[in-house]
C-alpha cells in the first residue's frame, strides 16, 4: 500500500500545543477542567501546557510513573479527586503523561458518572503513535497487561514532538517499535522511512511528519473497526506473544518496556508468519536480525514456555480455546484470526531463543 490515508481531524500534530488546547478547553466551564499527569510529566512536561489560557485554574492530581502502577488504585486515586473536586459530566479531563497514565486517565473519565469527556496529551512516543491514539483504555490486573477496560474515543489527541525531547533513548526506541509494526501490517513506504531514521541522533522535525502518518495507519484502522471485531485486529500484530513476553516480565525482577515485549513479539510472529502464511524465511531473517540489532538479545528459556503459551491463552482476541494472531503474508498485508497450535507456538519461541546464539 503505497498511499498513506489521512488522519482522524480530531487528532492534532502541532507544535502550537497551547493554542490548540485553549480552542478545546473554551468549550468547558473553566473550573470543570480537570489535569492528570505523573510525577516525571509534573517536571518536565507542563511548560509546554502552562500558558494555556485557564491553566491556572485547572485542578490537578498527580500519579506515580511507571508500569507497575497501571492498577486498580490508581484508577480509584483519579476517580476520589475528580469526585471530590466536583466533577460532573460537563467535564474535561486533560490527560497529559505517557500511555500508562493516558489508558488509566482514559478509563477513569469514561467511567465515573457514566462517562466526561477527556483530551489525551501523549508525552512519550509510544503514547503518541499508539496508546492515546484509537479510544483504548484501562490497566492491569491479575498479572494481565490491560485486562480490564473500555473502548471510548477522546475528545482530541494533541501530539508534539517537543515532549520526545524529555525522554531517553530507551523510551524512544520502545515507541519506534510501534512504528515498526504500523510499516510492517500496512505500507512498506512507511517502513522504509521509520527504518531510515536515526534512533542515535534523532531530528524531531523530521519525526513529526513520520509520527502524523503512522498515526493516520493506525487510525485507518480504527476508523473501519472501532471496536475491534473485525480488521482492527491487524494493529495486535506482534502483541499476542508480546504480550505474554511483558506480563511474563512484570512478575520478575526484569520488567520489559512494552515497545520491546512488542518487538520481541514481532519476531516471534514473523516466524509464525513465515510457517502459517508463507512469508519467505529471508523477509524473516533480515527483519529478525533488524529487530535484534535495535532492541538487543532476548531468550526465553524453554522452562518458560509453558507459563508463556499460558498468558497468551487471556489474550482478549481470542474465541473460546482458540488463540488468534495477526499475521503478515507480505509487508503490507495483514491475516487476522489465525490459530497456532501449541506445538508451533513453541517453535516460534524456539526461533527466537536460538536466533543469532
Amino acid at each position: 500500500m503505497n498511499n498513506y490515508p489521512e488522519y482522524n481531524a480530531s487528532i492534532i500534530v502541532t507544535d502550537n500545543l497551547e493554542e490548540e488546547l485553549g480552542k478545546i478547553i473554551s468549550h468547558y466551564p473553566q473550573d470543570k477542567i480537570f489535569l492528570v499527569t505523573e510525577d516525571n510529566c509534573e517536571l518536565q512536561c507542563i511548560s509546554l501546557i502552562i500558558n494555556t489560557p485557564g491553566f491556572a485554574n485547572f485542578k490537578k492530581v498527580v500519579l506515580p510513573a511507571g508500569e507497575e502502577n497501571k492498577k486498580l488504585s490508581s484508577v480509584e486515586k483519579i476517580w476520589l479527586f475528580l469526585s471530590q473536586n466536583g466533577a460532573d459530566r460537563k467535564s474535561l479531563v486533560v490527560n497529559l503523561g505517557g500511555g500508562m497514565l493516558t489508558d488509566l486517565g482514559s478509563f477513569a473519565a469514561s467511567t465515573i458518572k457514566r462517562g466526561m469527556d477527556f483530551v489525551n496529551i501523549p508525552t512519550t512516543l509510544l503514547a503518541q503513535v499508539d496508546a492515546s491514539v484509537g479510544g483504548k483504555t484501562g490497566f492491569n490486573f491479575n498479572g494481565l497487561k490491560n485486562e480490564i477496560g473500555v473502548i471510548n474515543q477522546p475528545v482530541s489527541v494533541l501530539i508534539d514532538t517537543r515532549f520526545l525531547r524529555t525522554i531517553d533513548k530507551p523510551n524512544l526506541v520502545s515507541g519506534y517499535a510501534e512504528m515498526i509494526k504500523h510499516g510492517l501490517i500496512n505500507s512498506k513506504d512507511h517502513l522504509d522511512e521509520v527504518r531510515k531514521f536515526d534512533l542515535n541522533n534523532p531530528d524531531y522535525d523530521s519525526l513529526r511528519g513520520i509520527i502524523a502518518r503512522s498515526v493516520a495507519i493506525k487510525d485507518s484502522f480504527v476508523f473501519k473497526d472501532p471496536f475491534e471485531k473485525n480488521i482492527r485486529k491487524a494493529l495486535n500484530f506482534g502483541h499476542t506473544i508480546g504480550h505474554a513476553f511483558e506480563s511474563f516480565a512484570l512478575e520478575s525482577e526484569n520488567p520489559l518496556l512494552h515497545g520491546y515485549a512488542v518487538a520481541f513479539g514481532m519476531i516471534a510472529e514473523l516466524y509464525l508468519s513465515h510457517k502459517v502464511c508463507n512469508l519467505p524465511l529471508a523477509i524473516v531473517a533480515d527483519l529478525s536480525n533488524w529487530l535484534f540489532d535495535i532492541y538487543g538479545h532476548f531468550a526465553p528459556e524453554e522452562n518458560q514456555f509453558e507459563k508463556l503459551f499460558g498468558l497468551m491463552t487471556h489474550d482478549k482476541k481470542n474465541e473460546g480455546a482458540r488463540i488468534n494472531f495477526t499475521l503478515i503474508p507480505a509487508i503490507g498485508e495483514v491475516a487476522i484470526n489465525q490459530n497456532c497450535d501449541k506445538n508451533l507456538v513453541f517453535e516460534a519461541l524456539d526461533f527466537i531463543r536460538n536466533f543469532n546464539r
